[in-house]
């Protein structure tokens, strides 16, 4: 039997040999699944940046020209060009000449497609002036000898055959196919057009120097088969000067007429018989002559070209007393040769200017850049047309040369001073930081500074953590030292799982619950806030003041629990009194009163509601790190200095803080890492807009909630989409900062307080 016994059981040294292979085993395991689980968070935080930067990169690339193609000038036999438009395929160009003859052509060979009459001259009436009109819609105006104008319209129109797309070009006339008389046997020499849908204008400067202002509207009836005939009126300004050029803008309420001495004259159409001039401003001043005249896109801004190769930008600016003002805005890098054409892009601010020299530059007004500069030709040039998807550019040199390019430029309007820095942007009083990224005009100008966004963030997660942190440090500190082991364990656990608590059910009540709650009582929320820590204190004192019999009832650190009637009974007391204290000092209307007699307007979703509703999402991450780094703080450290005399209140701010600080300063930039990126709470429980106000009452757009916001109605690749993500690159930036901050300030305060 003891043989058999023996030969059953093996050895107790063989056992334990086992049990140390198998534990040696799994702390094998358990060590590499550590250190590949943070080796994969490291990698995949790098796989994020380099993720970032490879969408965002594209928006810093250089612009690019390639030339195409280069051939004689179509159809001389047509006349001399006065006006080159292209059309949107990049397939098709026509040139308006001076015969009256618009030459369609391919612009990558030049071979003709179609030559039209849109007017034919005679010996008694010549064409004597020619302007273009709205770009996107190829206008164009011509004025007459005889003292009459005509509207013609270039129309692309696009069919199929068998799956190939072809480009059938043809002429329209958008106010008739017969001259518009202005003054009769007064031939006119400068003349410009803008075509609305219920009215059109005309401006018509004649030799006599008399501009005339030409409203046209077209009334049609309910039972007529045919539109009614246009009704024109006619006013006139006399004497107005050596005229280089006129414009109309957008809504057909000013004119700007340009005098061959540099100024520029803002002149006031919107009443139909009569023309009234508003103010005067000289544009090119000195020697320097004014060589091109012409509006940005959008018709708000004038680009000035000089013969010193300078550019400005021009718009008008409200005074505080009298009309508009044209203001200069911004002068764009000077060359040093005459600009001959400036052509604008149809649906940026970019624009493009050709010179006596042969260049060609590539310019944005808003970035206020000079993109690209590229030699065409070898001549000067005289005129130059971008197609209305500005990729491609057609030019035509003093010598009736044409030349065809390509341009790679997909983000001409980022700079860093547009995501950075003030800019003025058109109707605008000042140069401003703004984010307005999209709008249902093509005409509009995108304002993407990021700098109200980055300021809403930070100051999000500054009253945010104005709120959350003094709360969640003193309750730690209280919880970890002088609560009782009983109590704590009920309320730490219930502190932490309020983190647990989704963030869009915050921002809900928030929003929908606390904000109009607050707008409400607004007077009683701040006493509360003002009651709150004397009403404290003097319940301490009290407490002090009962008998020792009464008091000893209650076990040391349960005392705490016993505050929560009194802070009930303050939140009561404060709601009750901010009524009649709104009604008596405030006439009933506190948000109201802060509007009228201070000028702080208040936004009911606003910095106070985020302040709270955020604190309350951060508290518990503040508070359990906090919480455990007090709690871990080596009893013997407490006991020595109780048993050397100190109080424990002395103990807790020399001890316990002191060696507990790498961690409480851990939980302090953790929280503030979780306020900045946060999302949803600002989503919903902010005006979430992007403006940039200190006041505790208005609202604020956060980086993140801006992403969650715009991402979805973003063009994949463009250049909104691109600088969405750079902001998505600018808060992981920033929370890595805030990090590596931490980190470093960590660990110099656990080397300083580690031989505690």
């Amino acid at each position: 039997m003891s043989e058999q016994s023996t030969s059953n059981n093996p050895p107790r040294s063989r056992v334990s040999e086992s049990l140390q292979r198998w534990r040696h085993i799994k702390d094998r395991t358990a060590s590499f699944v550590m250190e590949f689980g943070g080796i994969g968070v490291i990698i995949a935080i790098v796989l994020i940046f380099f993720y970032l930067l490879y969408i965002v990169i594209p928006l810093f690339k250089s612009p690019t020209a390639e030339s195409l193609a280069q051939y004689e000038l179509p159809n001389p036999q047509a006349g001399h060009t006065m006006l080159l438009d292209m059309e949107e395929q990049n397939v098709m160009a026509v040139r308006f000449t001076d015969q009256g003859q618009a030459v369609f052509f391919r612009v990558d060979t030049g071979e003709i497609v179609r030559t039209e009459a849109f007017f034919t001259q005679t010996k008694n009436v010549i064409i004597t002036a020619m302007a273009a009109g709205d770009q996107a819609k190829h206008d164009m105006v011509v004025g007459l000898s005889d003292g009459s104008v005509l509207a013609v319209r270039a129309v692309f129109k696009i069919r199929y055959q068998e799956q190939t797309k072809i480009i059938e070009p043809a002429l329209e006339y958008p106010l008739g196919d017969k001259p518009i008389m202005v003054v009769k046997d007064n031939a006119v020499d400068k003349v410009a057009l803008r075509v609305g849908d219920d009215a059109s204008t005309i401006l018509a400067v004649t030799r006599d120097k008399v501009l005339h202002v030409i409203k046209l509207t077209q009334e049609s009836s309910l039972f007529a088969e045919e539109d009614a005939a246009l009704q024109a009126t006619i006013s006139h300004l006399e004497n107005i000067g050596d005229v280089f050029g006129v414009l109309v803008n957008t809504n057909q309420r000013n004119a700007y007429v340009a005098l061959q001495n540099g100024e520029v004259i803002n002149i006031d159409i919107s009443s139909a018989d009569q023309a009234q001039i508003l103010n005067r401003v000289q544009v090119v001043k000195g020697k320097d002559r004014l060589t091109s005249f012409r509006f940005l896109t959008g018709g708000i801004s004038l680009l000035v070209g000089a013969s010193s190769g300078n550019i400005s930008q021009w718009f008008p600016v409200r005074q505080e007393s009298g009309p508009e003002q044209l203001t200069l805005i911004r002068s764009f890098e000077a060359r040093t040769d005459t600009i001959t054409s400036i052509a604008t892009e149809q649906r940026r601010k970019g624009f493009m200017a050709a010179d006596s020299n042969g260049h060609v530059s590539v310019y944005h007004s808003t970035a206020n850049s000079l993109l690209l500069s590229a030699t065409v030709s070898g001549n000067p040039l005289r005129y130059l047309a971008v197609s209305p998807r500005a990729n491609h550019f057609l030019v035509e040199d003093a010598w009736g040369k044409y030349f065809l390019w390509h341009i790679d430029n997909e983000h001409p309007e980022v700079s860093f001073a547009v995501l950075w820095g003030q800019v003025w942007y058109e109707s605008y009083d000042k140069p401003e930081y703004i984010w307005q990224s999209s709008s249902a005009s093509n005409d509009f100008e995108p304002k993407f500074s990021l700098v109200p966004l980055a300021f809403g963030t930070l100051k999000a997660a500054f009253y945010a953590m104005l709120f959350a942190v003094p709360m969640a440090i003193f309750g730690a500190i209280y919880t970890a030292y002088f609560m009782t082991s009983a109590m704590r364990t009920v309320v730490k656990p219930s502190i932490e799982i309020m983190a647990a608590l989704p963030t869009v059910i915050l921002g809900f009540l928030a929003g929908l619950w606390l904000a109009p709650a607050i707008e409400h009582n607004l007077p009683g929320t701040f006493l509360f806030l003002v009651l709150m820590p004397p009403g404290v204190l003097f319940t301490a004192f009290l407490w002090q003041l009962l008998p020792t019999r009464i008091r000893g009832h209650i076990t040391e650190g349960w005392q705490g629990a016993l505050l929560i009637i009194p802070i009930m009974f303050i939140g009561w007391l404060a709601l009750t009194l901010g009524g009649p204290i709104e009604l008596l000092l405030f006439g009933g209307n506190a948000p109201e009163w802060l509007s009228h007699e201070l000028g702080w307007n208040y936004d009911q979703r606003n910095s106070l509601i985020v302040g709270i509703a955020m604190g309350i999402a951060v508290i518990p991450t503040i508070f359990s790190i906090s919480e455990d780094a007090v709690f871990s703080v080596p009893k013997h450290l407490t006991l020595g200095s109780l048993a050397l005399g100190a109080t424990p209140w002395q103990t807790m701010v020399r001890v316990v803080i002191l060696t507990a600080s790498p961690g409480i300063f851990s939980g302090i930039m953790i929280g503030l890492g979780r306020a900045v990126g946060e999302t949803m709470i600002v989503l919903m429980a902010t005006g979430n807009t992007p403006v940039m106000d200190l006041s505790i009452f208005q609202g604020m757009r956060t980086l993140s909630a801006n992403i969650a916001v715009e991402m979805p109605e973003s063009e994949v690749a463009s250049t909104h989409y691109r600088i969405l993500f750079l902001a998505a690159l600018v808060l992981f930036i920033i929370t890595f900062v805030f990090n590596t901050l931490a980190e470093i300030i960590r660990q110099r305060l656990r080397v300083k307080y580690s031989s505690l």
